[in-house]
């Protein structure tokens, strides 16, 4: 079934994942309950209840939209890191690369240090502020690197490192000169994110339509990619079109998943690899399988974060870079005695 049935099988995953992270938490809630109250709040459906208020409360304004928003999240990370991978042709690329993580922590220790009210506009000045920083980021390092109306690939990794370092340095001087916000910074940039409901769901769903869509649509474009720049333009790919492309969409994706869920790590790395052993490298097939299995991944990373140290919740990128350290070193090792591409 897993060669056979990939959309499937990952499918059924991701449902599986979203569930039991509905079902977990504070007050325990049987999966076979929520099943039911989902499907009562379909059009047509009226099922006897066998929740209480309280219940239909927890899981439909709290539990759902945040299952739901760690699955986006996940999934574009996941499917921007594939993106990333076969643009660079490069097993260690990940969403990060080009300073977009950087970007956005800026932008966001930015609107904290400036001590926004609160209330609804406050809110979502951080991820809005992220996004923007985030997006900046992607167009000043896409600037520095273009040569002649060309965009070097290794010039742009190396744009991205400079630019990120300059970013990372301006993050650390204005935790440093707001101690007030210090925690809510940090728990930030370790993927915390203080967003509930739904509202951050309905806002970001359109911008990672947008850049999920692009993305699905890229498959045929980055296999022809992987025979490098100049047979890709024998073979009539517009190859500095197509770059400026896939940098456009998966910097997008990526900086409203690190908006709204904050700065994680490893997703984008490890996912694409685990959908590659197992379900080969055409891009056609892997980047929708990563963006399913991203939304799973991070469910489960989500969950431990919620249960190592209950009831005290871990921000989901702590767990994520534990699991993910390892598991980069494997990549690094393996790199070493096998050709990817």
């Amino acid at each position: 079934m897993a060669q056979k049935h990939p959309y499937l099988l990952n499918g059924l995953l991701l449902l599986a994942a979203l569930i039991l992270s509905v079902a977990l938490g504070a007050v325990t809630i049987p999966p076979g309950v929520i099943l039911r109250l989902l499907a009562d709040q379909l059009p047509g459906v009226v099922l006897s209840p066998t929740w209480t208020r309280a219940a239909a409360t927890i899981i439909l304004s709290v539990r759902l939209p945040h299952a739901v928003l760690v699955a986006l999240t996940g999934a574009a990370l996941a499917s921007s890191g594939a993106a990333y991978q076969g643009l660079f042709r490069n097993p260690l690329a990940d969403p990060y690369l080009i300073g977009v993580a950087s970007g956005a922590g800026l932008g966001a220790v930015l609107a904290m240090a400036l001590h926004l009210p609160g209330g609804l506009l406050g809110l979502y000045a951080i991820p809005a502020s992220a996004f923007m920083g985030a997006l900046l980021t992607v167009a000043v390092v896409y600037a520095l690197a273009r040569v002649n109306g060309m965009v070097p690939l290794t010039t742009l990794i190396l744009a991205g490192v400079a630019v990120s370092a300059f970013a990372s340095a301006a993050t650390s001087f204005l935790m440093l000169r707001s101690e007030g916000q210090l925690y809510r910074a940090i728990a930030f940039l370790l993927g915390g994110s203080p967003m509930t409901g739904w509202q951050p769901v309905l806002a970001a769903l359109p911008y990672l339509a947008l850049g999920m869509g692009g993305l699905l649509s890229s498959g045929h474009m980055l296999n022809v990619l992987q025979f490098g720049e100049e047979e890709a333009q024998q073979l009539g790919l517009n190859v500095n079109r197509a770059k400026v492309y896939l940098v456009l969409v998966s910097s997008l994706t990526t900086a409203v998943a690190v908006s709204f869920g904050g700065i994680i790590g490893f997703i984008g790395l490890i996912v694409p690899h685990i959908i590659r052993l197992v379900w080969g490298s055409d891009y056609r097939r892997l980047i929708p399988l990563s963006l399913l299995g991203g939304g799973s991944a991070l469910l489960l990373a989500d969950m431990l974060a919620r249960i190592l140290l209950a009831p005290t919740s871990l921000p989901v990128g702590i767990v994520t870079a534990i699991a993910g350290a390892p598991f980069f070193l494997w990549i690094l090792r393996r790199a070493k005695h096998e050709v990817f591409w």
